[in-house]
């Protein structure tokens, strides 16, 4: 995608029209606010660099999608939310939570249900803002 983006400033011609996305919550703009699903975040500490608050993306800002979408038309709309006109740019079908498989949920609630609330993962990229690397105080669910 980002090659076809190089292409078309060396072109002068559009090559990439529009964006239709799928992925989960590295790519997920707002799309679980409008879902059935458990995994949401529109609330604090997400968003926190984001001009708008929490937006629903699973970061402290933008994610990679929006800046990718930044280049040309702006940002690409959660298909949760999207209307009209905005339809034309593309459409983002990620949905934060899309990839977690059957057995790292199971083992991810056994965990949970022996108490285990501080939880390091360690050979991971980084993910921008998650709720480990946010301090939330005041709650028996603190992130540390």
């Amino acid at each position: 995608m980002i090659l076809s983006l190089y292409f078309k400033w060396v072109n002068g011609a559009e090559q990439v029209p529009r964006y239709f996305i799928f992925g989960d919550s590295l790519f997920d703009n707002g799309n679980n606010n409008a879902l059935p699903a458990k995994a949401k975040a529109n609330y604090p500490p997400y968003g926190i660099n984001f001009p708008e608050g929490p937006t629903g993306r699973f970061s402290s800002g933008l994610n990679i999608v929006d800046a990718i979408a930044q280049l040309p038309d702006g940002f690409i709309p959660p298909f949760a939310s999207a209307r009209g006109e905005d339809i034309l740019k593309g459409l983002n079908y990620a949905s934060g939570g899309a990839g977690i498989r059957y057995e790292t949920a199971r083992q991810d609630l056994i965990l949970y249900r022996l108490g285990a609330r501080k939880i390091a993962v360690f050979r991971s990229g980084l993910i921008s803002c998650t709720p480990g690397s946010v301090a939330v105080s005041g709650t028996s669910n603190s992130y540390v």
